[in-house]
């Protein structure tokens, strides 16, 4: 078949060729979507744990399913008839890079899902882990994007790696909100200083209710109106700030923020203004 295409034109073999290359690996991922994935969807709609269905609203197997048609394409392409060295190098590059990306958001949306498998245990409201896991996965993006650039580049990670030494300073000057951010964000899990359920005042921010989530970038409050505030976390660290703890806050009857502020606010008389001072000193 290629020979009688090189007769016509010595072109078509190898524009063919990749075609044929190229549906297959549709084809093949299609396939492998509509089996593998829906397979495992039916298990985890059966089973009777959690943690498969976390895996599955993440979409960490249709992540891993799209590696597939890279692979083929990686395997395939040198047996592609007349289609230069060149070329071949350069489609199995752009398959490698294209399964590192699809791995590293496979691994991202895994540590998602192990997030969102935490978050549903008890401890997760004392000791909540999302600031962590969003550490970790700057991280595998980090190195992941090293990967795919060495990758499609066909150079080694290393050389790459040791580019990033001479950018330090200009890294450092862009990411400078991101990296006291990330820092802030372990300060505050580690020393549980704010939590999720924490009322919380920042009058420079407009901020005057509960923390509703707890970021790595972002903390958003709830105000006592129903509006919400977003806050840079390091700015937690940086400036003053009035705390109330969930379980300080919960004596008080109602035990919402919004309810608290109201018996503050609408306490005209002295005596009730020391009482709730007194209550908030003693928590």
């Amino acid at each position: 078949m290629f020979d009688q295409l090189g007769s016509i034109h010595p072109l078509l073999p190898p524009i063919v060729g990749v075609l044929v290359l190229l549906v297959g690996a549709v084809v093949i991922n299609l396939i492998a979507k509509r089996v593998l994935v829906g397979t495992v969807r039916a298990f985890a709609r059966r089973s009777s744990v959690k943690w498969d269905d976390a895996l599955v609203s993440h979409n960490v197997f249709g992540r891993l399913v799209q590696v597939v048609p890279a692979l083929i394409v990686f395997v395939g392409v040198p047996f592609v008839p007349g289609l230069p060295d060149g070329v071949v190098q350069l489609m199995r590059n752009v398959a490698m890079g294209y399964m590192v990306l699809m791995l590293t958001l496979a691994l991202t949306t895994m540590l998602s899902a192990a997030n969102t498998i935490y978050a549903a245990s008890p401890v997760a409201k004392d000791r909540p882990l999302k600031g962590f896991v969003q550490l970790v996965q700057i991280v595998v993006w980090i190195f992941g994007g090293v990967m795919i650039i060495a990758a499609v580049l066909d150079r080694s990670p290393l050389l790459l790696l040791s580019g990033f030494g001479a950018m330090t300073a200009i890294l450092l000057l862009v990411f400078k909100d991101t990296i006291l951010s990330l820092v802030a964000s372990v300060q505050l899990t580690a020393q549980d200083m704010v939590r999720v359920g924490d009322w919380i005042e920042m009058p420079q921010f407009g901020a005057d209710g509960d923390v509703v989530d707890v970021q790595l970038h972002t903390v958003k409050v709830q105000n006592w109106d129903k509006t919400i505030t977003t806050i840079p976390t390091h700015r937690l660290i940086t400036d003053s700030l009035n705390k109330i703890g969930a379980a300080c806050r919960s004596r008080v009857p109602g035990g919402s923020s919004a309810q608290f502020l109201s018996t503050f606010r609408r306490s005209a008389s002295r005596r009730k203004t020391k009482l709730i001072i007194s209550l908030v000193s003693h928590c």
